[in-house]
């Protein structure tokens, strides 16, 4: 009465529906007379074995063969699987790690150039870049023993951990390269520039290193329910942000001395008595070796 529509199902009871014989009986309409149009009369009605789910990729049926690793990576042992039936083509979590594993592997290519782009941009300079992104691989021997400490595997997650490092761990060498770069135009040599950037600058490099490590701390040791699978993420970023900011205080800078040479010395402001005014915190006289 209120316009509504109701599905409404029908269901024979158990009984009736137990045995193929009394499926064929079934009537499914009825003849201008009233007779009843039994189901054997318009189909024929066969015993097959049909599976309980059917899946289908590209509108085509597939089969799906699941199992479980243990005690070994899973892309070791897809390799060894994919050795046995080369002839086979085989889906499923081996091929889907593949394709996430290019994909971040293309993430972290794209990375690089786009570091490399707004480095150069900023600095001016084609050179100098190329001295804050060798802090880049030093993250990656931090990775790969903290994922050996933990025993962990490379896997997806350990992967995007990676591709977050690459933003991460040249912020300090920008602090370095950009201080020595200030020091510099002072009309600081390259050495004295770079000791006064490696005194100033390594209390707030040390400062955010610590807050990352303690902050992804709790990832990395898995506290809670499932925390395990996100887990090498965090040990990924912890090792990496580490030895890079340990090796960048020494690598950068020696890379830096040999991509920036020393401009011509430019006159300093001379106090009352013929003694140049020294810059902050350097000294006014460099010592010399004495042979």
């Amino acid at each position: 009465p209120d316009g509504n529509q109701v599905e409404v199902m029908l269901r024979l009871p158990r009984e009736q529906r137990a045995r193929i014989e009394q499926m064929v009986k079934l009537p499914v309409a009825f003849s201008k007379d009233g007779a009843p149009i039994t189901l054997d009369q318009v189909a024929s009605i066969d015993s097959v074995f049909n599976p309980e789910v059917i899946r289908r990729e590209n509108l085509q049926r597939r089969e799906a063969v699941f199992a479980a690793v243990q005690g070994r990576p899973s892309g070791d042992v897809n390799a060894e699987v994919q050795k046995l039936i080369k002839s086979t083509q085989v889906d499923g979590a081996g091929k889907q790690q593949a394709e996430a594993f290019n994909g971040l592997l293309a993430a972290m290519g794209l990375a690089v150039i786009f570091i490399y782009i707004v480095l150069a941009s900023q600095f001016g300079s084609f050179l100098q870049p190329i001295a804050i992104m060798a802090s880049l691989p030093l993250a990656l021997i931090g990775v790969m023993l903290a994922l050996l400490l933990w025993r962990s595997t490379l896997n997806v997650f350990s992967m995007i951990g990676l591709v977050m490092l690459m933003g991460l761990v040249t912020k300090n060498a920008i602090l370095l390269v950009d201080f020595a770069n200030h020091a510099r135009k002072a009309g600081a040599t390259v050495a004295e520039a770079l000791r006064e950037a490696g005194l100033i600058r390594m209390r707030p490099i040390i400062m955010t290193t610590a807050a990352m490590v303690f902050g992804m701390l709790p990832m990395a040791i898995a506290l809670n329910d499932g925390g395990e699978i996100q887990a090498p993420m965090g040990r990924a970023i912890i090792g990496g942000v580490i030895t890079s900011t340990l090796l960048t205080l020494v690598v950068v800078p020696v890379l830096y001395s040999y991509l920036v040479r020393d401009k011509k010395p430019a006159a300093r402001p001379v106090a009352e008595g013929g003694t140049a005014l020294p810059l902050h915190g350097m000294p006014s006289v460099m010592p010399v070796d004495k042979g």
